[in-house]
């Protein structure tokens, strides 16, 4: 996950609510250490090291997440995809800025992506690769997933009143602040580049104007995700290629600019905001009936142009 975690809590007993935040942050640092890709001495690390040889046994908890994550690639169609690692790899952005990458190399990594290629064996918590190469990546659903765990063990030391996030980029909310209905989480614009920054600010920095966020929204015992193609990314020859791969074309993901997710369900919310981004406009309407109450965003460009356009699904857009 390699990111901030950070714990707000309202209550009456200072010492209790301390007490129950550091078993919370112990525990999303126990799944760290566990679901990590970067960390070699991870679970994950183990798998990807020796699931291609022999069936590899895991906890059941970690095989119960890996099931989800399956399951989830079913409904989105396969733009949700946690074999994505070596297509990662591959365009450079596995611990790189990025790097356009030669055809066969793309076609290579594809070769080694797919749910198609995972086994798992219920009977004994088993998981098997079908061939040399394959990789798990549970970065685009541990996050998620460690925040949910984390609640759990919040709500089960009698706390009612907290917000949770990990990287701003996923939220969970407990209950609501004693001075409001829900809490408020704001959706920014993603990070500007280039000539949208000098439209949207000026060229001098003392004439910049705040840049009002794309929604601001109001959660109560749910949890917000928003996935971007603004984080890590390459320019080439004009064009923007960002960390964000489609598992279906081996390619960049072109069009969407940033995707958010609204559900109960943190684990969820953190997957389908990345499956949303890589399905796009066309896909929208599909990822949105998936669960009931769902509320989503989508933030896209013409290709070629700088025209943007925002479309929302139960969330009340800032403008």
């Amino acid at each position: 996950m390699a990111t901030r975690f950070e714990i707000l809590l309202h209550g009456e007993d200072a010492v209790a609510l301390r007490a129950a935040a550091e078993e919370a942050l112990d525990e999303i640092e126990r799944l760290e250490a566990q679901l990590s890709l970067y960390r070699l001495s991870s679970e994950i690390s183990g798998i990807n090291s020796r699931a291609a040889r022999a069936p590899v046994r895991v906890e059941p908890a970690l095989f119960g997440l890996l099931q989800q994550a399956r399951h989830l690639n079913q409904e989105s169609d396969g733009a949700f995809d946690i074999t994505i690692a070596p297509l990662v790899r591959c365009w450079g952005f596995m611990g790189g800025t990025g790097k356009m990458p030669e055809p066969q190399s793309i076609a290579e990594a594809r070769s080694r992506v797919g749910m198609q290629l995972v086994t798992l064996n219920e009977d004994d918590f088993t998981i098997r690769f079908l061939r040399e190469g394959v990789m798990i990546d549970l970065g685009s659903i541990g996050k998620g997933y460690a925040l949910e765990r984390a609640a759990e063990i919040l709500r089960d030391a009698g706390v009612t009143c907290a917000l949770l996030h990990g990287g701003t980029s996923t939220v969970y909310a407990i209950g609501a602040p004693p001075d409001a209905e829900a809490w408020k989480v704001a959706i920014d614009v993603p990070e500007l580049r280039g000539s949208e920054r000098e439209m949207s600010i000026g060229s001098d920095k003392k004439d910049a104007k705040p840049v009002k966020p794309l929604a601001v929204v109001p959660l109560k015992n749910e949890a917000l995700s928003v996935s971007g193609v603004h984080g890590k990314s390459f320019n080439l020859n004009g064009k923007m290629y960002g960390h964000v791969i489609d598992p279906r074309t081996g390619e960049p993901v072109q069009g969407s600019l940033l995707a958010a997710v609204i559900l109960p369900s943190a684990t969820e919310t953190d997957a389908l905001s990345t499956a949303l981004l890589t399905l796009g406009a066309s896909g929208h309407q599909r990822i949105a009936s998936l669960r009931p109450g769902m509320r989503t965003l989508l933030l896209t460009r013409k290709e070629g142009t700088e025209d943007r356009h925002l479309e929302s699904k139960g969330i009340l857009q800032a403008f």
